[in-house]
């Protein structure tokens, strides 16, 4: 049998989605103006200019992966426990990109789940809430990105805090959260201005660059069975 008559509506369930869209994305509107931004395009983008872009925006990201940090001691750890987890978060140890795109991407599952878990509401078909949606990502994205830098440093990866100091604790700190804060925008140019997504075009170049790397590499590693080629 159908059920033809009216659906009852309960007064809770139609007033907790406003009241979660006012405590979570509308506290966020005044941080807007002051998060970085890359401009929308006002009109058609050519397919040279959305390849010229992509391609700018990997060779950022492939030249971040080599600079070094600066303050850290790598006599002091020289193991690496993320060393098989690198290739697929565009991780670089000792570098800029030391943190890769974990934080960014762990930041926007979080705020997906929320939204499908209905934990925070979001109207998909508001331009403002999308607006504040990104504005969101962002902020969770440098918060994680800060979270994770301060994470690494005091866990001792660069080194006991005795033996780096505190003025480059702070220095590395700082290293990575801007890192992250540039890979953000290099992510959001893609969007905008290149072809596809900015995570997946990083991700696929560090793979690229590692393979390259390590087939022209003359590194020695010393294992169990000997001295062996770095792979």
């Amino acid at each position: 049998l159908l059920w033809r008559g009216p659906v009852k509506v309960y007064p809770f369930v139609s007033s907790f989605q406003p009241q979660t869209n006012m405590t979570f994305l509308q506290t966020i509107r005044p941080l807007v103006p002051f998060l970085p931004t890359v401009q929308s395009p006002k009109g058609k983008i050519s397919l040279d200019y959305k390849v010229q872009c992509t391609l700018f925006a990997a060779l950022l990201v492939c030249v971040m992966s080599n600079l070094p940090l600066y303050g850290i001691v790598r006599e002091s750890s020289p193991s690496d426990p993320f060393y098989h987890m690198r290739v697929i978060l565009a991780s670089n140890r000792g570098t800029l990109m030391e943190l890769g795109v974990s934080p960014i991407v762990s930041a926007g599952m979080v705020l997906q789940l929320l939204v499908g878990s209905r934990m925070m509401y979001f109207n998909q078909n508001a331009a403002e809430d999308r607006i504040l949606f990104q504005a969101a990502e962002k902020i969770c994205g440098i918060l994680f990105t800060f979270a994770c830098a301060t994470a690494y440093v005091v866990s001792g990866m660069y080194g006991p805090l005795s033996a780096i100091g505190t003025g480059n604790a702070a220095l590395i700190v700082l290293q990575l959260t801007g890192a992250g804060v540039v890979l953000l925008m290099l992510d959001e140019l893609v969007q905008k201005y290149g072809i596809g997504s900015g995570l997946n075009v990083f991700i696929a170049v560090h793979i690229c660059e590692t393979i390259v790397w390590s087939a022209l590499s003359t590194t020695t590693v010393t294992t169990a069975s000997g001295t062996e080629m770095e792979e």
